[in-house]
């Protein structure tokens, strides 16, 4: 495919790559005033200045068998958790890095399921659900910690000769090793430090030596936060074995962890290239702090000005701007009969691949319009398209701090002022569904539009400066379709989010647009290049396949106050959760792969807004009616037209009974066929005003008021009694 003007765009990009780390707002509270000004940044590429690097250390490949083979061992006493003879350790590690690890070798993929569970093996496990195949960075047990899905590998005796190993399937330089303990609601149980081995064969094992002794590299002190332990000199192996050598006093052997380790070119590995990921896209594919988010923000402005509009809908708690780009042929205004689009990114600031997708897709967008891809152009023209990918930097630059594979499960997911923005939402569900249950909908509660209550507005509640802009923003905009990108799973959630029946966790519980939501779903699922993918693993406790790659939030668990559920029922917009990986803050070296997974079904997945009808709905002088009720037979959800009297209902496939009605107006009812081709379908309406309303104009036209005919009847009684008497 053409790329005119992506060689600009990328050369633009080359001078942000270059940019020191130190560079950029970590943990800043205030927005810098000057912080719009373009900085001068060294052209010195930073691992220009890392000191050279020892050179790696390669076990010979034995002549039969050795102590590490694997198979039956000869009983042994039962050791004490230490070994009696000291040796020597390694020098403490800090907790929680402070900024994200120098340039080095990333991840073999425990995490993101790159390392398969065929490559993990163990001396023992205490069971299925606690085998080596759970031994993954942040992997997550289930509610019940059953004997599937439990939160960590555990051996199934607590003594020296336990071990969890990884197969690489080819030569890799092994850097660096990261645990974590066991995941788990009610047990403590963490490796407070360990040996680590290498292996060419599996049989024969090296181990890391620290001077003429073993080395034993510290562990954890608690079961969340993960450690980070380089290797003195890189070692070069195919195999590399977790020997742990002591846990905490009141728990088990337990551990999660990643290899950080470089494979060795192989041109004789098939099965390697076979299941490499490769791009064609010239897009920015690194992390972006704060600084660079926005330098790259203005870059693709600065490419495409005709397209793009670069503003922002509020401020963090911490005085960042959240920052949104607009991409439309008419940036800055709304276009009557034009549908409007958005994604949301961010809500969680650790879940960052969200983040990065969004940052990906305005800069494809941008290319692809200048090279004039006829898809693209399209959408373009034909769709007011809003991006805000970071909803919560406050909550990002803490998990930046950690890196992306420091930061653990949570760090980073809350604002500054701890709340979760993605349920933080007024919960319009109950008020809906007690006024159904007192049969008061439609005439006191509507089933939509359904008004924010009046506790929710005040400034003592507790409700997130960021949730209030995002509130703001979907009103003032006639938003028709949402995603909100999320993390640690693969797969997409559509309302409701909320479970009906009291005192339930988990119930299906659908919208009256049930089957609309199921097909927005699956059309984002069945184009990922893995949520439909009936063979891959899940990712930590729950199979979505069931569903193709789709889920109704409330029967996977129940979220009151969530994004989608508010979106719904207060606004016009339809929105769904797209949980777009099973790692929430993959390594820089995964986002060419993630972006090839995700890229069809972010663009397919936005031209979906073009599903349905749409329409005008006016007066006999031709003048828009705003807020006019877009009611369809048999679906109890209305919606509303916007301020120019034009609106937008997504419908699949069929023919819909669709009244049109307003206040002062007679109502008008038509037939609407909605066909399998992309593109609505227009169904315009003009309503004439009521007799009432007409007669109501007159008067006020000439400083008059209607006349209330009790009231007059009334008048006239008593004139007549007064005569009588």
């Amino acid at each position: 495919m053409a790329r005119r003007g992506a060689a600009a765009l990328v050369l633009a990009l080359a001078l942000l790559a270059v940019a020191p780390a130190g560079v950029g707002a970590r943990g800043a509270a205030v927005e810098d005033p000057a912080d719009d000004v373009q900085e001068t940044w060294s052209l010195e590429p930073s691992y220009a200045r890392l000191e050279p690097e020892p050179e790696p250390f390669s076990p010979p490949l034995p002549a039969g068998p050795g102590a590490g083979e694997r198979g039956p061992r000869p009983p042994q006493p039962r050791p004490p958790k230490k070994a009696t003879t000291k040796p020597k350790k390694a020098p403490k590690r800090e907790k929680l890095a402070p900024q994200t690890p120098r340039p080095g070798c990333p991840p073999l993929g425990l995490e993101t399921l790159k390392i398969t569970d065929f490559q993990l093996h163990a001396s023992t496990s205490k069971r299925y659900g606690l085998g080596a195949h759970r031994g993954r960075l942040n992997i997550q047990a289930g509610i019940n910690e059953n004997d599937f899905y439990d939160g960590a590998w555990c051996a199934g005796r607590n003594d020296l000769h336990q071990w969890i190993e990884v197969d690489a399937r080819r030569l890799t330089k092994f850097t660096g090793v990261i645990t974590q303990g066991r995941n788990s609601l009610w047990l403590s149980d963490w490796v407070t430090s360990y040996k680590v081995m290498v292996s060419n064969d599996s049989h024969t094992w090296v181990t890391v030596k620290n001077g003429s002794g073993d080395m034993i590299f510290e562990g954890n002190s608690e079961k969340e936060i993960p450690v980070l332990n380089e290797l003195p000199i890189p070692m070069v192996a195919r195999y590399i074995r977790i020997n742990p050598q002591s846990w905490f006093d009141n728990g088990s052997i337990c551990l999660r962890m990643e290899i950080l380790g470089c494979p060795l070119p192989d041109p004789n590995n098939y099965y390697h290239r076979r299941n490499e990921m490769t791009t064609t896209d010239d897009l920015d594919f690194k992390h972006h702090n704060y600084k660079a988010m926005r330098q790259l923000m203005k870059v693709v402005n600065e490419m495409c000005p005709n397209i793009t509009r670069i503003y922002n809908i509020g401020k963090s708690h911490q005085g960042l701007k959240l920052y949104a780009v607009e991409i439309s042929d008419h940036p800055g205004e709304h276009e009557v009969g034009e549908p409007e689009f958005h994604y949301i990114a961010g809500a969680h600031g650790n879940e960052v691949l969200g983040r990065e997708l969004m940052l990906l897709l305005m800069q494809f967008l941008c290319q692809e319009y200048l090279a004039g891809n006829l898809r693209i152009v399209r959408l373009v023209e034909e769709t007011r398209i809003h991006i805000l990918p970071s909803l919560n930097p406050d909550g990002y630059e803490k998990a930046y701090e950690g890196g992306s594979e420091l930061g653990g499960w949570s760090l980073g997911r809350w604002t500054h002022d701890g709340i979760d923005i993605n349920n933080n939402f007024p919960d319009l569900n109950t008020l809906l569904w007690e006024a159904e249950d007192r049969q008061n909908v439609p005439r006191k509660v509507p089933n939509h539009y359904i008004a924010i209550p009046e506790w929710f507005l005040s400034e003592n509640a507790t409700v997130a400066v960021e949730t209030r802009a995002v509130i703001a923003w979907m009103e003032k905009i006639p938003f028709v379709l949402g995603g909100n990108l999320q993390g640690g799973e693969l797969v997409v959630a559509y309302p409701y989010d909320m479970v009906r029946s009291l005192w339930k966790t988990q119930e299906h519980t659908p919208t009256p647009d049930d089957h609309v939501f199921r097909w927005l779903a699956y059309s984002y699922a069945s184009t990922h290049r893995l949520m439909t993918d009936a063979r891959r693993r899940v990712c930590h406790t729950e199979d979505f396949q069931k569903e193709d790659g789709t889920v109704n939030g409330a029967s996977w668990h129940t979220v009151a106050g969530s994004l989608n559920d508010f979106s719904y029922l207060h606004t016009n917009c339809f929105e769904l959760s797209i949980y777009v990986g099973c790692d929430k803050y993959p390594h820089e070296s995964e986002l060419p792969e993630e972006w090839e997974n995700n890229r069809e079904s972010l663009i397919v997945f936005m031209e979906q807004v073009h599903r349905g009808i749409k329409g005008l709905v006016r007066d006999l002088h031709g003048k828009g009616i705003p807020n006019a009720v877009i009611s369809v037979e048999g679906v109890n959800h209305d919606i509303r037209t916007a301020s120019d009297g034009d609106y937008w209902r997504l419908l699949n496939p069929g023919e819909y009974v669709v009244t049109a009605k307003a206040e002062g107006f007679t109502s008008s009812t038509k037939n609407c066929m909605v066909g399998y081709d992309m593109g609505a379908t227009q169904c315009d309406f003009t309503l004439s005003k009521t007799n009432l309303a007409r007669i109501r104009e007159i008067m006020e036209k000439f400083g008059k008021q209607p006349v209330s005919l009790p009231a007059r009847r009334l008048k006239l009684r008593g004139r007549k009694r007064r005569q009588r008497g």
